[in-house]
């Protein structure tokens, strides 16, 4: 009521008022207002200077969190080019894409805020427990039991959580896995009507993923409660053991104030380095997927000293050659033997699953021989370099696949400096020549990843045409002409001697 009565009738006076309030502050800091203004003015400029700092410290950590990750990813990348069949298989494309995107990502965050939070949290905290032993030593013995208690709090947190996110990482690589095969193989799903199952099979992924992440996130909500409630008791423990030092005597309450600006300091450190903690399980889950990637030591590497051979023609000899796949219970191939001259062309016939493919792979050195060798030119294909060997072969895959971009683009690969009227020569001899003519744009008609906007026909004829621009010393037809008709079929491959004359040809085939 008295506020109100006095909002009322002293509203007609607001300018008096005002200057009455006005004149008694002034009255009161008159004495003072020189030593005012230059405190504040020292203020004014200590926190202009440590915002700039701030700002630069900001950049220039953002600035490194994204260069690691820039290397980072580039260092995976690099590693990944240098893998073997083998080792493909044993991390999974899903899983090397999220290797390389979520968990360089989670790095970087990590990073991007350790590197301020790091620095300024220890020294917040050293300062902190100086100024607080200088106030009063005999309250500074609480830190003793408070830092150990947020420290087992945090350690409990850590403790738990790492494998959890471990844990989430891999079912990420799962999601990714189970998203990729339904993208890839749309039309088989729908073609076999399993659009349901598909997406049970999604759901129980994501369902998975989902609950780990739950658990997850059930240890962070009890720890930041447990934090906060011993911030807040040990506040209570100084104002309590404090009131009755300056009941006693013993303590200016100035110096009970100053004391509890120094602990929440102290106190505030600490609960900067716990929100590090949150981060710290993730991004080390994350850093350990990463480095598994980077230091895995392929098993097709580079010769410590290359061989040449000394007359390059593309003669291939296959000497008593043994080769099983990991965990095969019995070898694919058995003391094979066979010679690819140049000139010439050799076609291995054989049942699905009876080793044609694994003899490319054996040529190109996809995989390296359980028993015998594999000489190109004379030389074992390991001790040649790797890139010496590939540009001397030209492989057509059993499935063809084709990169983003443009027709040409895609016949270039292994030669970019090829013209457009070898590109056409190419893709006469492929049979290619009159589906490319009939594209709005030619040779510049947009390719879709993995060429899905051209028929599997269309696929094999250009991937056959991308062989034929390389102009190699050795072909290899891998089953590439199973998507062509009888006519196209017969008509590619009388088309391929001329251009094939002088190379050494392998072919497998089912037929």
């Amino acid at each position: 009521m008295l506020i109100h009565f006095l909002r009322r009738h002293l509203r007609p006076y607001r300018g008096e008022l005002s200057l009455v309030l006005a004149l008694l502050l002034g009255t009161s800091i008159a004495g003072d207002l020189a030593y005012i203004w230059r405190t504040g003015a020292v203020m004014l400029g200590i926190t202009l200077v440590a915002s700039v700092v701030q700002v630069v410290a900001i950049y220039f950590s953002s600035r490194i969190s994204m260069s690691v990750g820039r290397d980072t990813r580039g260092a995976i990348f690099a590693r990944v080019q240098d893998f073997s069949a083998q080792e493909m298989n044993h991390f999974g494309a899903p899983s090397l894409i999220t290797r390389n995107t979520n968990d360089v990502q989670q790095v970087q965050i990590f990073l991007s805020i350790a590197l301020t939070m790091l620095v300024t949290a220890p020294i917040i905290a050293v300062g902190g427990v100086i100024m607080a032993l200088y106030e009063n030593a005999t309250l500074s013995l609480l830190l003793v039991v408070v830092i150990p208690l947020m420290a087992a709090v945090i350690g409990t947190m850590l403790y738990f959580a790492v494998p959890l996110f471990r844990s989430m990482q891999a079912k990420i690589d799962r999601i990714n896995q189970v998203l990729r095969e339904q993208i890839t193989g749309v039309r088989v799903v729908r073609a076999f009507v399993r659009g349901d199952y598909e997406r049970e099979r999604f759901d129980r992924a994501n369902e998975d993923l989902t609950w780990t992440a739950l658990r997850t996130a059930r240890i962070f909500v009890f720890a930041q409660p447990s934090i906060m409630i011993i911030l807040q008791l040990s506040s209570v423990a100084v104002i309590w053991f404090g009131g009755h030092l300056v009941n006693d005597g013993a303590m200016p309450i100035g110096n009970l104030t100053a004391f509890l600006t120094y602990l929440m300091q102290i106190l505030m450190s600490v609960l900067m380095a716990a929100m590090m903690t949150i981060l710290i399980p993730r991004a080390s889950a994350s850093s350990e997927r990463i480095l598994e990637v980077i230091d895995s030591v392929p098993t097709i590497v580079d010769p410590v000293e290359p061989v040449e051979p000394e007359a390059k023609r593309g003669r291939v000899e296959l000497r008593a050659v043994s080769f099983h796949y990991p965990g095969a219970e019995r070898p694919v191939l058995r003391d094979l033997s066979l010679e690819i001259r140049p000139g010439s062309t050799t076609a291995v016939i054989g049942s699905t699953g009876s080793g044609k493919t694994t003899i490319v792979n054996l040529v190109a050195r996809f995989f390296d021989v359980t028993a015998g060798s594999v000489l190109v030119d004379g030389v074992d294909v390991r001790r040649q370099s790797l890139r010496t060997l590939r540009e001397s072969i030209g492989l057509v895959p059993q499935q063809a696949y084709l990169f983003s971009g443009t027709v040409a683009s895609n016949l270039r690969l292994g030669r970019p400096e090829a013209t457009d009227e070898e590109l056409w020569e190419a893709l006469r001899v492929a049979q290619a020549e009159d589906f490319v003519a009939a594209l709005p744009a030619g040779l510049e008609e947009p390719i879709a990843q993995g060429g899905t906007n051209v028929s599997g026909g269309q696929r094999q004829r250009l991937a056959i045409a991308r062989a034929l621009v390389h102009r190699p010393l050795i072909y290899l037809f891998d089953d590439c002409f199973s998507a062509l008709d009888a006519g196209t079929d017969a008509r590619l491959r009388a088309a391929l001697r001329k251009p094939t004359s002088e190379a050494a040809v392998l072919i497998v085939s089912r037929r």
